[in-house]
């Protein structure tokens, strides 16, 4: 157990239990476990504790597409997943433009007014007067009842296809740095264009997220599949750690949103 907690991060050892536990389970039931909506960090976790080579339980996503909070199924090697498997609802409402504006952050308030925990919603779409939620179905008829304001708009949700789900209209800009550690400050110095010292304030202001969690420590390691968030200066994501150069730096490919 040692050998596998030294390739993650001390706060992240209770979901690696977690996670753990659902592949024994799996691996001892042969019955299939569906996992709330995770963020890509955690995504990426359950794959590289399943493995890619492992010959008696697997795991898959949805949604599939540029979603960054998904589903993860991991099931016995041998199981065919279909859609309805993931229990996902697509809800659909609309909003007079003209009289209100409504953001990401405005939606997410009235949902988590609601009292439902965030891990039983997926991704948020607002695009030109529509906005879709990806729920898990066990909560759908609580949120079409009871979510029915939003600012100061009426909005009625009703469920749609999937298939017609929108893509988020977020552009992530890719590309390749060096830096001179894995360190968040040393990241945050060349993704945002930042001297050392201001990212360093920055993080003990409280003013970056890693993964959506507050970090204050310029010294956390960050890794592939990070999200990082940084007030007023927008949101980004290490991509890949491609490995060392000869000079002992790191080659990195990351992206930015534009």
């Amino acid at each position: 157990m040692i050998d596998i907690y030294q390739h993650f991060r001390k706060e992240e050892e209770p979901f690696i239990d977690q996670v753990l536990s659902w592949k024994e389970r799996v691996e001892k039931s042969y019955q299939y476990k569906l996992t709330d909506f995770l963020d890509p960090r955690e995504q990426q976790i359950v794959k590289m504790l399943i493995g890619e080579n492992n010959t008696d339980v697997k795991c898959d996503v949805l949604p599939k597409e540029r979603a960054e909070r998904k589903r993860v199924i991991i099931a016995p090697f041998y199981d065919e997943m279909m859609e309805e498997d993931f229990q996902l609802t697509l809800l659909e409402a609309t909003y007079p433009v003209k009289f209100t504006q409504i953001q990401h952050k405005d939606v997410m308030g009235s949902f988590l007014s609601l009292g439902i925990e965030r891990k039983k919603l997926g991704d948020i779409v607002v695009d030109d007067g529509i906005i879709q939620l990806i729920t898990a179905n066990e909560i759908t008829p609580y949120i079409t009842a009871n979510l029915t304001s939003i600012k100061k708009a009426t909005v009625q949700f009703k469920e749609v296809p999937l298939a017609q789900m929108r893509e988020s209209q977020d552009e992530w800009e890719p590309f390749d740095k060096t830096v001179s550690s894995l360190r968040l400050d040393a990241v945050m110095k060349e993704i945002y264009h930042l001297s050392r010292k201001d990212a360093s304030d920055l993080i003990k202001k409280s003013l970056v997220k890693v993964n959506h969690r507050l970090v204050d420590d310029s010294k956390f390691t960050v890794q592939e599949g990070d999200l990082v968030s940084v007030r007023g200066k927008g949101r980004s994501k290490l991509i890949e750690i491609q490995g060392k150069t000869r000079k002992e730096k790191w080659r990195i490919t990351a992206a930015k949103l534009k």
